[in-house]
């Protein structure tokens, strides 16, 4: 697979990297351990060398399970994980947002033992924390990445505001947001502010947690505990309007002999050379299906017939609400 630099941060990744998050659980009962396992080292052996986890994924059984699983190959990928929250180690319940710097060297220290690894090659703020100013964030950064226990920084979801404060502070590599045809926010200002700081983009959710890839329709009925429920753009007065993109999305995988969600990730990485997205999957063919979306090409005029289609389909409902994504009150008002 084709490799790509997140900016002009010098960190070079596959085209595509892997999202585990849901192989310890979130949309889905998490896989076996064995199954996992292979899941990532299988992800490598297609190309795949940027894989992205968290602290908060499990909490803590994600990070144990790329790091076993990665022990072979180490050396030729690139490892990122996140921290911000505050979890009780004990009972591993989420307590709401924390950066405070003994917390941040505390999660730092926790995720280096369970990856197995001497240093984090990108370490992402997970979400804003509003008690804790973006200078102190950012010069703990920089202080953990001059002590070698971190290469790179980045953050997630966050303000414009609150992005150039930190990048003024200590150099941003990458930026990771939701974004997929499903959820264009970062076309708002993101993508003109990475462009411009040289930051690499990380899209979260590429697939638009399943949707473009057609596994849900107008029969869905999502499983208590799964927070898609919730999300309006999938109401059954939204959703026979959204599945238009999907239509769009399998009538252009009969003209390139691809599947709908292949199609949407080359949409992606056609926007930018510096966007890298992460889809996640549980399922061995998806996966195959996911990777090998990094050899689709559009020419100019099929991009551009694509995007007037495309713009041409307005999402309706919105995706996931703040309470869940973790927004500060001041970073709602940044991003409108």
């Amino acid at each position: 697979m084709q490799k790509r630099e997140l900016g002009r941060s010098g960190l070079q990744v596959s085209a595509i990297g892997y999202g585990c998050m849901g192989l310890s659980g979130s949309y889905n009962a998490p896989l076996p351990k064995s199954e996992g396992i292979r899941m990532i080292q299988s992800a490598f052996e297609r190309g795949v060398t940027f894989f992205d986890t968290a602290e908060v994924y499990g909490p803590f059984a994600n990070e144990e399970l790329l790091g076993e699983a990665a022990k072979p190959f180490r050396d030729e990928i690139v490892i990122a994980t996140k921290f911000g929250f505050d979890i009780d180690l004990e009972t591993r319940e989420y307590r709401g947002v924390c950066s405070r710097p003994e917390r941040i060297r505390h999660a730092v220290e926790g995720s280096l033992k369970r990856l197995g690894i001497e240093t984090i090659d990108l370490l992402y703020q997970h979400r804003v924390d509003p008690d804790v100013p973006i200078e102190d964030v950012a010069g703990l950064m920089k202080d953990l990445i001059a002590q070698g226990k971190v290469r790179h920084w980045g953050l997630c979801e966050m303000g414009p505001g609150t992005l150039r404060r930190a990048h003024a502070e200590q150099r941003v590599s990458a930026v990771q947001n939701e974004y997929s045809l499903l959820w264009r926010g970062p076309e708002r200002w993101v993508l003109a502010a990475c462009e411009e700081l040289g930051i690499g983009f990380v899209p979260w959710s590429p697939l638009g947690v399943g949707f473009l890839a057609g596994a849900i329709d107008a029969n869905t009925r999502f499983a208590p505990g799964d927070i898609r429920g919730i999300e309006t753009r999938f109401s059954p007065e939204n959703l026979p309007h959204n599945l238009g993109l999907v239509e769009l999305l399998k009538r252009w995988g009969v003209r390139k002999s691809a599947a709908p969600g292949q199609i949407a990730l080359a949409w992606l990485l056609a926007q930018k050379p510096w966007i890298v997205p992460i889809p996640g999957t549980t399922q061995m063919a998806h996966m195959r299906e996911n990777t090998a979306a990094a050899g689709i090409r559009f020419s100019a005029a099929e991009l551009a017939e694509f995007a007037a289609a495309a713009n041409a389909i307005e999402v309706r409902g919105a995706r996931l609400p703040d309470s869940v994504l973790v927004f500060s009150e001041v970073e709602a008002r940044q991003r409108n």
